[in-house]
């Protein structure tokens, strides 16, 4: 390596060359995939992945996500994770901005050209649900891609003393969020199905955007 290339990676200027991502659900026994961008179930009303069906992740990610599979059948054998949304690749990154730039819904998609753009993109985060064996989503008192008050966490205290949440609703969410974040997940104030493995600042310093 030349050594004004050596010196950017030791100062964490330079990402890391890009890793292999891995089937998720090759490493997560029982993991239910349902990727919601590839289907028009989605705030955009459009598939943007296509044929893409399968949830990739970085490795460490995956094996993050197989501890918190293991804390959930652990208090609650009768669920598994069902995911929505895994690694994103930068194109379609690009794609989802040219559909939402200067619409209300701008705010709810990161800009691809700036710093960090969207932890999907690294393969560092995950959207995702908790669902029956049978593959029926748990009641999380709204919708994935709900961009309401009543889909942010830092809410849900509030929403129940306003009765716009129950407290069962309140009670799967926690079931999830009790699960990734033991296995080291960091969960987001505004979605309770978002969770990130690494900060924006470490994935970037660690990984290249997926292409």
């Amino acid at each position: 390596m030349p050594a004004l290339m050596l010196l950017l990676a030791l100062a964490g200027a330079a990402p890391a060359d890009p890793l292999p991502l891995v089937d998720a659900a090759s490493v997560v026994p029982g993991l239910q995939v349902e990727l919601k961008y590839s289907t028009t179930d989605n705030f955009l009303g459009r598939d943007v992945y296509g044929d893409l069906a399968v949830c990739r992740l970085q490795a460490e990610a995956a094996e993050m996500l197989r501890a918190a599979s293991e804390a959930l059948r652990g208090a609650r054998p009768d669920l598994r994770l069902r995911a929505y949304d895994c690694a994103r690749p930068h194109s379609v990154q690009v794609a989802m901005w040219a559909i939402v730039e200067g619409t209300p819904q701008q705010g709810y998609v990161a800009d691809p050209t700036s710093a960090v753009g969207s932890i999907h993109n690294y393969g560092c985060a995950i959207d995702l649900t908790v669902a029956t064996a049978a593959g029926v989503p748990l009641d999380m008192g709204t919708p994935f891609d709900f961009f309401g008050n009543a889909a942010q966490p830092r809410h849900e205290r509030a929403h129940l003393l306003d009765r716009i949440l129950t407290g069962a609703q309140v009670a799967n969410r926690l079931v999830l969020r009790e699960a990734m974040v033991r296995a080291g997940f960091l969960p987001l104030e505004h979605e309770w199905w978002h969770f990130d493995c690494a900060s924006g600042t470490e994935a970037r310093r660690r990984y290249a955007k997926i292409p």
